[in-house]
């Protein structure tokens, strides 16, 4: 079954003019199937069958660490799990092996020039800075264009996914436009896995990204990050200028301003020493080349699921927060923006709910009209008719 990775090699061939049956050799798949995909229009739904157990699966751990100490001979690896148990042949090690071999070439590296509007490289970089009084760690997200060699670079407590994204977003906003594609080095929130035969299985989030976008996602290849050079230069380049001339910052939002305005001033306005071209300059031939921005922005909030209790209540990093009373009882689920906004949707994703995040010492948060009506049920009495109580006169 073809994945969302998949979808985006033949989206991209095809745009390029590969024959079907050319796109079909390389995902070892019928061009049949490949022809169904471009039929559908997009990717597929569902989840990949789970792969197939391999006689190989319980000495796969052994084999990374001799390969890891540098042994690439496969008759002496075969030779020492045969010894632990192992009972098939040895061209299924030997195809394990291919691609996780360490390169035997040299370190040296051929300058990879991309044209206009193609290519956009992430990478991360860290500092530690104070910030509000406080030495703390300052993560960037550094997004670079090949062509022009214009970056942008946002910072933020965290490395995670969901901030890697935010990054990416903010990169296209800040040039105006996107590129064909984005190469990104093999952090988890990016990259799960490479396969054999230099194919790579991407974060699902990461694929909805690059789908939403319009780019195809790129992966460089493991203990191969200098393949991203040029945003490698450009962490080294904000560490040694931005983060030397600014050396103290009173929130992150100030350090972010200070950002805008030092891209602005200062590396925009930079000649560079490899195309010999002041960027800004340069950049303005490249804009024409990149494709639009959607009309809606990605949403890189964090999103997670809460059961909303029935006193009206959610539980959210340590503080407690209303819904509204028709929710009670039910699980809901919550966005929570990078901004600080707590998003609270229901099960048929409507926002019933929006608050701005705060401490415990801050005390719970409640809206009064979300619990209005319990409060009316609460204190609603029963009223009867004086008969009744004349019959139990009677009575007694």
């Amino acid at each position: 079954m073809l994945g969302k990775e998949d979808w985006m090699t033949i989206k991209t061939q095809v745009e390029q003019g590969v024959y079907l049956k050319d796109i079909a050799a390389e995902l070892d798949v019928h061009p049949k199937t490949v022809r169904r995909a471009l039929d559908r229009g997009g990717p597929p739904s569902g989840k990949r069958p789970k792969a197939r157990k391999s006689k190989l699966d319980p000495y796969k751990g052994h084999i990374n660490k001799r390969l890891e100490d540098k042994v690439r001979n496969a008759v002496v690896i075969f030779r020492e799990i045969q010894e632990m148990g192992y009972t098939g042949e040895i061209t299924i090690l030997r195809e394990y092996m291919k691609p996780r071999r360490p390169a035997r070439v040299s370190r040296r590296t051929v300058r990879y020039e991309t044209a206009p509007g193609v290519q956009l490289q992430n990478d991360w970089g860290e500092v530690r800075r104070p910030v509000g009084g406080q030495l703390t760690k300052i993560c960037f997200n550094t997004n670079t264009l090949g062509f022009s060699r214009r970056f942008h670079f946002w910072c933020t407590p965290s490395m995670d996914a969901e901030n890697t994204y935010e990054g990416v977003v903010r990169a296209f906003e800040h040039f105006g436009g996107v590129t064909q594609e984005t190469l990104v080095d093999n952090q988890k929130s990016m990259v799960i896995e490479h396969r054999i035969g230099d194919r790579v299985r991407f974060n699902e989030r990461f694929l909805d990204l690059g789908f939403h976008y319009g780019f195809t996602p790129r992966a460089c290849k493991p203990r191969r990050a200098r393949t991203k050079g040029k945003d490698e230069r450009m962490v080294g380049y904000i560490k040694h200028h931005f983060f030397v001339r600014y050396q103290e910052f009173e929130s992150f939002a100030h350090l972010n301003q200070l950002a805008e305005k030092w891209l602005a001033e200062e590396a925009d306005r930079r000649f560079h020493g490899t195309v010999k071209e002041v960027v800004i300059e340069r950049f303005t031939r490249e804009l024409p080349y990149l494709s639009p921005l959607p009309p809606v922005r990605f949403d890189t909030s964090y999103r997670e699921t809460r059961f909303a209790h029935w006193d009206g209540y959610i539980d959210v990093r340590g503080n407690r927060y209303s819904v509204p009373h028709d929710v009670a009882g039910s699980m809901v689920v919550v966005h929570i923006g990078l901004d600080g906004i707590l998003k609270v949707c229901d099960a048929d994703d409507r926002l019933v709910a929006e608050h701005l995040l705060r401490s415990a010492r801050d005390g719970w948060v409640t809206v009064d009209a979300h619990h209005a009506p319990l409060w009316q049920d609460l204190f609603q009495v029963e009223r009867r008719d004086l008969a009744v109580y004349e019959e139990v006169s009677r009575c007694n």
